[in-house]
């Protein structure tokens, strides 16, 4: 028995079962996506360090662990705190919200979207429009020859049923954010969803959306997922995605074991205009895959993230840029805070394509480290085949600046509150790269709040240069 095999087996009764149920089985090119994936998944299995785009990563945690399928229908008491939880997470301007819990819909929680827009559960869209869903659905995300999802984006097909369907109809115009919330509950028996969102933005529209992910209880749990955006010719997105522990439970969460792994995968039409932001607050396991596609001339895409963990949590970052037509700007800018025993990986990696000729490409990853104990690995890298363009990319490791301390000090603000102000100016750079709003607004409260567990001191026996 290969060792692909020996960590997937115990997936076969699963998807057999799931198959039977699943929505959209009496589509047969679904059914196909489902069967074709699942076959890879079982061949390739997961992800090994000796893969060079996982070599900072071990998952054997996750291809050990006994997931299960969440069983669909979820129900849960209103008064309880899971629901008052949920239900808080909100936000405020938001034009409307779905709600998904261990995968699946949450009517009850949720909230209808504009005349103008379609925001829908995936399962519902595949009821209702079978060929707008055909166009697109996992035509982008190829889990046969991206290396940097491997056996993750395979299992996600495989197990594809719910998620996400938006649609912005050409020249749409909308000014309050379209707001996603994944809940993944924390069970002593460990359960697994696979979320799979489609964004389709057609031409000329202007939109934003917020992707949240939220853990809640202190079990184990393994949320996959994988989202594909189509942005028209002249399109312009603003995408957020954000994933912390919820509110009101994060001691019982980070006693748990929350393993997050997500793909964005971007498709850009001539002069789109998008913008990922990722804010990711920590995590047993989080591995956060951007993958944009420049694919026609004129366009603009920034990557834009912050992460910050501590204790023994590991988030990984691998970001690939392509750049498939000429004149096309990109920029990725990436800061990370690290506390106690905590370990980031930031990996990012652009291709200049032949033909993308005037291609602008820059990459910027910094950090600070806040103990002797963490550790950051940094890659930044540049592919290029192209002979007239302008790439650069760059990479810094530091502490809280020694000089910025005193003076905030001698100015009497006390030194915990110094240093916090610090990490909040570090995270500043990031948040003030989003445009300002509603997601903003909601991701920099996140933020603000995740920040009061970093104290910005040097762990015990450490220096500061």
């Amino acid at each position: 028995m290969t060792t692909a095999t020996k960590s997937t087996a115990q997936y076969l009764e699963h998807f057999t079962e799931f198959e039977k149920r699943a929505a959209g089985g009496e589509l047969p090119w679904l059914r196909k996506l489902r069967r074709e994936a699942f076959a890879r998944f079982c061949e390739i299995g997961f992800p090994t360090t000796h893969e060079e785009d996982w070599r900072f990563t071990n998952v054997a945690a996750v291809a050990n662990t006994p997931f299960r399928p969440a069983p669909p229908n979820p129900t849960f008491a209103k008064e309880g705190q899971m629901w008052a939880t949920i239900d808080n997470m909100k936000v405020e301007g938001a034009g409307c919200r779905l709600v998904f819990l261990d995968g699946h819909f949450a009517p009850e929680l949720s909230s209808s979207s504009r005349a103008a827009i379609t925001v829908t559960p995936l399962a519902q869209a595949l009821a209702a429009e079978p060929g707008l869903i055909e166009q697109h659905f996992g035509r982008y995300e190829d889990a046969r020859r991206d290396g940097s999802t491997l056996g993750f984006s395979a299992l996600n097909m495989a197990f594809a049923e719910d998620g996400a369907f938006v649609h912005f109809g050409r020249g749409v115009v909308v000014e309050g954010p379209v707001h996603l919330l994944f809940v993944s509950t924390l069970d002593e028996a460990p359960l697994m969803n696979h979320p799979r969102n489609l964004f389709l933005v057609d031409e000329n529209s202007q939109a934003s959306i917020v992707e949240e992910y939220i853990w809640l209880g202190g079990g184990s749990g393994l949320c996959n997922s994988v989202t594909e955006i189509v942005a028209g010719d002249g399109a312009v997105l603003s995408h957020f995605r954000a994933s912390h522990q919820g509110a009101g439970d994060e001691a019982a969460a980070r006693n748990g074991s929350g393993f997050n792994i997500s793909t964005l995968r971007i498709q850009q039409g001539r002069s789109a205009n998008v913008s990922s932001h990722s804010v990711l607050l920590g995590g047993t396991l989080v591995r956060n895959n951007v993958h944009p596609v420049l694919a026609g001339p004129g366009g603009e895409c920034l990557i834009n993230g912050l992460f910050l963990c501590t204790g023994s949590e590991h988030i990984d970052n691998y970001m690939l840029v392509e750049h498939a037509s000429p004149h096309c700007n990109s920029r990725q800018f990436y800061n990370g805070i690290l506390d106690g025993h905590a370990r980031g990986v930031f990996h990012g990696r652009i291709i200049v394509h032949k033909d993308a000729q005037k291609t602008d490409a820059k990459q910027t990853n910094r950090n600070l480290l806040l103990s002797d104990d963490a550790q950051i690995d940094t890659k930044p890298q540049l592919e290029i085949h192209a002979d007239d363009v302008k790439c650069t990319h760059g990479a810094t490791i530091g502490q809280i600046d020694d000089d910025a301390l005193f003076y905030l000090r001698s100015r009497g603000i006390e030194e915990d509150s110094a240093r916090k102000l610090l990490l909040l100016a570090f995270a500043e750079e990031c948040l003030a790269r989003m445009q300002e709003g509603a997601a903003r607004n909601h991701l920099e409260a996140l933020v603000r709040q995740r920040l009061l567990g970093f104290s910005g001191r040097p762990s015990k026996g450490s220096t500061q240069d």
